[in-house]
């Protein structure tokens, strides 16, 4: 039986893929459920998988563009694909006394032990030579030497450091080689969207810094029962996203997009994380942001990440979003201005945590700072929102206990004013 295999839609806005890659050779025997190509459309890259073993014949190379639906291969169910290998049998040892087989395991380890040691003894050039002429191996020298006293340690310790042992810089090779590799579906997609939301919006940064001391020594305090209560680390993109989703309660424009005329005004708060993937640059979406916990934030971010980067993301948990965090710290960014993911209206930058003097109530001390930046579309969102909404999130990730306050001041809240 000849079984077709065909473009699976990736989304309903979908028309098209690009063959990124086959991952087994024409004619090959494939078995079933088992990967056997990449394709990529202009939001993510998606796996297909056969549905049933067989021989493989491929109908569309790598880099066509092939509509959703399409055949791209044929698989042929009569050639029957190859068992698994069967686990070899364990070879039975031979029948010892236990004497001689302890005998035995202390020899060779009081072997295995000088040789390790050896290997880290240098030999001088002339030393070799000496060597050579008397026949004499490095084990015969060390052995020969009976007692190490005060003159050979001074020896030691007078050696220059050139002599120690370490990598060797090797002088990189002049080239004048050009590589040029086509750019994916994924890529230029992403560069067309980069390109437009540069000319199509009156996009601004601002920026503020915030003190990571606290969420540092909550995550140092408690980081190993949270480990045993939710079986993952907790990070730091599950603070801000939960605090990024609590300010939008006192700043909303932040959250609202632009519709023709029209400005829509989401009443939840959907957070898309930046992920970097092989493939390029993807934004899974943490859904409700502003109903769940850090624990339920951390989770589902950690689960979306891996998707991502295993290529087994859906397009819906890619879509939509109604603002996003990008993290540059993880690479070691200091500052920068990053750029709004449309249809939204501003992205929050986080960046490097780096220890810097501050003033803390008339006194420099040092502290572990973070500058935090929102690049925002003027057009609906004004400087009074923008930068009232850093200042916002900032006072809730230097107090963390106000997230179960709604982003108030327990104080206030507990005397009523």
């Amino acid at each position: 039986m000849i079984l077709e295999i065909k473009v699976p839609s990736p989304g309903e806005s979908i028309t098209e893929v690009e063959i990124g890659a086959w991952l087994v050779a024409d004619g090959a025997v494939v078995a079933k459920d088992q990967e056997i190509a990449e394709v990529e459309s202009d939001k993510a890259t998606l796996t297909i998988v056969a549905e049933e073993g067989g021989k493989i014949e491929i109908k569309a190379s790598e880099g066509d563009a092939v509509p959703v639906g399409e055949v791209v291969c044929t698989i042929d169910t009569s050639v029957a694909p190859p068992p698994e290998e069967e686990k070899a049998e364990p070879v039975k040892e031979e029948t010892r006394p236990k004497e001689e087989k302890k005998e035995e395991a202390v020899q060779a380890k009081k072997e295995e032990a000088p040789a390790k040691e050896l290997e880290n003894v240098k030999v001088t050039s002339v030393a070799k030579e000496m060597m050579k002429e008397l026949d004499l191996s490095l084990e015969d020298v060390i052995s020969g030497i009976k007692r190490i006293g005060k003159k050979e340690i001074e020896a030691v310790s007078a050696l220059p450091k050139e002599e120690s042992a370490g990598p060797v810089f090797q002088q990189k090779e002049s080239s004048r080689d050009v590589e040029r590799e086509k750019m994916s579906s994924l890529r230029r997609k992403l560069s067309e969207r980069l390109v437009s939301v540069k000319n199509e919006t009156a996009m601004l940064t601002t920026f503020n810094e915030v003190d990571m001391s606290f969420i540092m020594d909550l995550r140092k305090k408690y980081q190993q029962q949270f480990i045993e209560k939710h079986g993952l680390k907790v990070g730091f993109m599950s603070f801000f996203t939960k605090a990024v989703a609590l300010a939008m309660d006192f700043h909303p424009m932040v959250n609202a997009q632009i519709d023709g005329e029209e400005i829509v005004n989401p009443k939840f708060v959907d957070v898309g994380i930046a992920v970097s993937t092989p493939k390029g640059l993807m934004v899974p979406i943490v859904r409700n942001a502003e109903s769940k916990t850090i624990p339920q934030i951390e989770i589902e971010i950690k689960e979306l990440a891996e998707k991502a980067r295993n290529k087994k993301i859906s397009v819906e948990e890619l879509s939509g979003g109604t603002f996003t965090i990008t993290n540059g710290g993880v690479f070691g960014s200091l500052l920068s201005t990053p750029i709004i993911n449309p249809p939204q209206s501003a992205i929050l930058g986080m960046h490097n945590i780096v220890e810097r003097p501050v003033a803390v109530n008339g006194q420099v001390v040092i502290r572990p700072m973070m500058y935090v930046a929102l690049s925002y579309d003027h057009r609906i969102i004004d400087g009074k929102d923008s930068v009232g909404f850093l200042v916002k999130m900032k006072e809730l990730l230097e107090n963390p206990e106000r997230m179960f306050t709604a982003g108030q001041d327990a104080a206030k809240l507990l005397l009523g004013i």
